[in-house]
């Protein structure tokens, strides 16, 4: 029996209709007819009444119409099933990983974990976190490494998988610097409408799935134009390096380049961040006084106006996740 046909009669059922039907499955009348006639000399029955229009399943093929279901609902699960049974003999273990964690958080995660336990061989697929996420889902990865937010749900928390905080990270509005060490562009203390030019995340960015759910509506309000939109965060550093507008980056990301002056914080920042114990005390100070000293060298910039009211870091941070389906 030729699986497809399984199709065929699915698609025969709903209709009752041949022509309908091989439309649908984009054959001619005359080829879908052998077709669905190959089955029932297969079964040795008939399932379908053709003296009535639109053609009826028969009592045999109503029974079938539930039993053709399973068989293609079993037959979809046998890869997965499949793969299951050589990952659980196999020592490799497969990770799918955004591309800035791949190489920001990544290398010395591993090193850490390494000094726990024996990891043995890596295989690295480094994408967008919505491909990673279809990696995970089709059983192709057994863990990705992304940025996640306790408001922002995607697939996988659908989906059910279970997840690992592994760390923690900030959503930062970065800029080039003019001369006198100020933001080229800046986000508006007072929340209002600005010039400023904005680089943007498209919609298979992880962290711009994050930034439209936290940030979405203040940046609506401000009607400035997307000078450029990428789904890398490493390519809009590079354009806001560049000078070409403000991006909002990981402070894993951009640490170094905020402490090296090469960009500066955006909009001004009073409050200091918060530590969180999910990592050791280097791992999570450092990157927060990278913050500290870059948000304190643009508070000159601002004269005084405060923007927490308009412009807020999140009081949760960014979580770096580990998810296993």
């Amino acid at each position: 029996m030729n699986l497809s046909w399984l199709d065929d009669f699915a698609a025969l059922a709903a209709s009752g209709n041949f022509s309908r039907a091989a439309d649908e499955r984009h054959m001619t009348q005359p080829a879908f007819s052998r077709r669905v006639r190959a089955l029932e000399e297969w079964l040795g029955v008939d399932l379908f009444d053709r003296s009535s229009q639109p053609a009826q399943l028969t009592e045999v093929g109503q029974w079938f119409r539930q039993v053709a279901q399973d068989l293609q609902a079993e037959v979809a699960r046998i890869p997965g099933e499949a793969r299951a049974i050589a990952e659980a003999s196999s020592t490799t273990l497969r990770f799918a990983s955004t591309h800035a964690l791949s190489f920001t958080f990544m290398p010395r995660w591993l090193r850490a974990l390494e000094m726990q336990t024996a990891v043995g061989p890596i295989q690295l697929v480094s994408d967008v976190q919505q491909k990673c996420e279809a990696l995970v889902l089709q059983s192709q990865a057994q863990f990705m490494l992304a940025h996640g937010h306790a408001r922002v749900r995607g697939p996988l928390d659908e989906a059910g998988c279970p997840s690992l905080v592994v760390g923690t990270d900030r959503l930062i509005p970065v800029s080039a610097p003019d001369k006198s060490g100020c933001p080229v562009h800046r986000l508006p203390p007072d929340g209002k409408s600005a010039a400023v030019h904005l680089l943007s995340y498209s919609s298979e960015s992880g962290l711009g799935r994050i930034l439209r759910e936290l940030k979405g509506p203040a940046l609506d309000r401000l009607h400035a134009p997307n000078v450029l939109t990428a789904h890398l965060a490493s390519v809009l550093r590079t354009m806001a390096l560049d000078g070409r507008g403000l991006a909002w980056l990981p402070q894993l990301l951009v640490g170094d380049d905020i402490e090296g002056g090469r960009l500066v914080v955006a909009v001004p920042l009073w409050a200091r961040p918060p530590r969180h114990s999910g990592l050791p005390h280097r791992q999570r100070s450092q990157p927060a006084d990278h913050y500290r000293r870059g948000a304190a060298s643009t508070r000159r910039c601002f004269q005084g106006i405060k923007a927490e009211r308009h412009w807020p870091l999140p009081n949760r941070p960014t979580i770096i996740r580990a998810i296993a389906p």
